[in-house]
């Protein structure tokens, strides 16, 4: 492993006093006002009507709604997928899953990643001159040449996957608890294969909560704390986010920072939340706790690179059922059909509620103040909109799913896709098989069914052939399929399978990569493995 960090020149250093990397912040010559400035914040399973920009009943996002207000808030925005990886893996790469290879979650003990011949929006512009942060959650691979350091990122601070995937000695509130990480000197972690998933009222069948291997805090290459107080984890991702920002803003070099929050995401942190002295539930005291976060990313940019600053927020899919404990809010789209049928209109699934997303675009003098945009936009556009924008080049070798959404941002055009797919996400059918399509107002559905409800019960996959279309125009909660024979039913369907095998098509013919799904134990990280659950501070 010697070899590896070889290919990282970070130096701790006392700095501002906290341990900070000395990252090349130096540069040739001055290139401020020549390119712009990115700051890519991805929440963790918020819902669409979390924002209160977007839905009327939410009084807990204060800076994100004034953001909305100086700036692009858009309502037809989607996640890349319903969960976790692929969502983030399409995020810096552009491409489907179906394509980047990364269809479903990685794990602990995961050996692979986002595969190596992928090309991320970190690497791009690190070669345009860009200094490159990731603050956050990762969850695209941590062992080896997987971690961010490697993927194009010049400093990286944060949990190298989902916070629920460890013990922490502050469990923070779930519902049941979980406990906390076990103490004492022991024979080390446990080598049985982790199994993760929500912990949700009812469920006793099932190993919900991670007790084996603390949760660990990265700092680059190092574990600088396991297990991580999560009490304090929101503070410190501010802190890092304004520090790099700060550092790199000095040093006249553009920057790219994509913070990747632990918000909305279960635990949610238990010291704040006990606080909240207004006696509101725990799920709204999280989002002020994530909207404070978000407001002091904004106010560093707005003291030091104002104008020539591109900040974009958005989430990386919806929340769990919204009738569950600790879910978030997917506004309107709570009747679907699915639902009906006895299964979950949100996370994983690719119902409206499981993709559809809360996104802002904020750039003082550059897009519009208070616009409220319908375009058909994604998570996949990000790439290549920030990558025209810092006037790099897209790898020329393989397709992208994504656009350039720069005309939409600047306030020209409210052309986004006229078709987009949304992959199987754990709910019903073959991981990141494309099932589901989106053409213009309307969606159609192959597969149906295989959510998980609030009772741990998960509803039968059902195969649709001919699809159930929808129109969103009419019935945005998918409540009720267009009747088949119908006039607009006969139109829309062969549109819809003749643009599903077109893109079936282009994807064989592509570069494709495949990830590296298995599992082994020896990669779990940890600070000491001769400790039990493994423990180390050193912040």
């Amino acid at each position: 492993m010697g070899w590896l960090f070889l290919k990282v020149l970070f130096v701790g250093v006392t700095f501002l006093g906290c341990l900070y990397p000395l990252v090349d912040f130096c540069c040739s010559g001055d290139t401020r006002g020549q390119k712009p400035n990115f700051v890519i914040i991805l929440a963790d399973d918020m819902g669409w009507g979390d924002l209160g920009a977007n839905w009327a009943e939410t009084k807990d996002t204060a800076n994100l709604d004034e953001m909305a207000a100086e700036g692009m808030r858009f309502v037809d925005f989607h996640a890349a997928a319903s969960t976790c990886s692929p969502s983030r893996a399409s995020l810096l790469t552009g491409r489907l899953g179906l394509r980047n290879g990364v269809t479903h979650n990685f794990a602990v003990t995961s050996v692979g990643g986002l595969p190596l011949n992928e090309t991320t929006l970190a690497e791009v512009l690190r070669q345009a001159g860009y200094v490159t942060g990731m603050i956050g959650k990762w969850h695209l691979g941590h062992h080896g040449s997987y971690h961010p350091n490697f993927r194009g990122f010049d400093y990286y601070f944060g949990i190298p996957y989902s916070h629920d995937m460890g013990c922490t000695d502050t469990p923070g509130y779930n519902h049941p608890p979980c406990p906390a990480c076990p103490r004492g000197d022991g024979d080390g972690p446990s080598s049985r294969g982790n199994e993760c998933c929500l912990w949700f009222p009812h469920r006793t069948h099932e190993r919900d909560c991670y007790t084996d291997v603390a949760l660990p805090l990265y700092e680059n290459l190092n574990i600088v704390e396991q297990p991580v107080n999560l009490s304090g984890l929101a503070q410190k991702y501010a802190q890092k986010a304004t520090q790099f920002i700060q550092h790199a803003s000095a040093s006249g070099r553009p920057f790219l920072l994509y913070v990747a929050l632990a918000h909305m995401h279960v635990p949610l942190s238990g010291t704040r939340l006990s606080a909240d002295r207004r006696g509101r539930r725990p799920y709204g005291a999280a989002l002020r706790e994530m909207d404070r976060l978000v407001g002091q990313i904004k106010d560093k940019v707005d003291r030091t690179a104002r104008e020539n600053t591109f900040l974009w927020f958005t989430g990386d899919n919806g929340p769990w059922a919204q009738k569950c404990e600790l879910a978030g809010s997917v506004g309107p789209f709570t009747g679907s059909w699915q639902t009906h049928q006895g299964g979950s209109a949100a996370k994983q699934t690719t119902w409206e509620g499981g993709h559809r997303v809360p996104a802002l675009a904020y750039w003082p003098g550059t897009v519009p103040i208070n616009v409220t945009s319908t375009a058909l936009l994604s998570v996949l556009d990000i790439f290549p909109t920030v990558v025209a924008l810092a006037g790099a080049s897209l790898p020329q070798d393989r397709h992208f799913d994504g656009l350039d959404a720069s005309s939409v941002l600047f306030g020209w055009s409210q052309a986004g896709h006229r078709v987009l797919f949304h992959p199987n996400s754990g709910a019903a059918g073959e991981y990141g098989a494309l099932q589901t399509v989106r053409l213009e107002q309307h969606k159609a559905f192959y597969v149906t069914g295989g959510a998980k409800a609030c009772d741990g019960k998960a509803g039968p996959p059902r195969l649709h052939e001919p699809p159930l279309i929808f129109n969103l125009e009419e019935d945005v909660a998918e409540a009720e399929p267009l009747e088949e024979g119908s006039a607009e039913y006969e139109r829309v369907l062969p549109e819809v399978r003749q643009v599903l095998a077109d893109v079936l098509v282009d994807i064989a013919g592509d570069k494709t990569s495949r990830a590296d799904y298995t599992q082994d134990p020896s990669v779990t990280p940890c600070c000491d493995p001769h400790r039990k659950a493994c423990r180390c501070h050193t912040t």
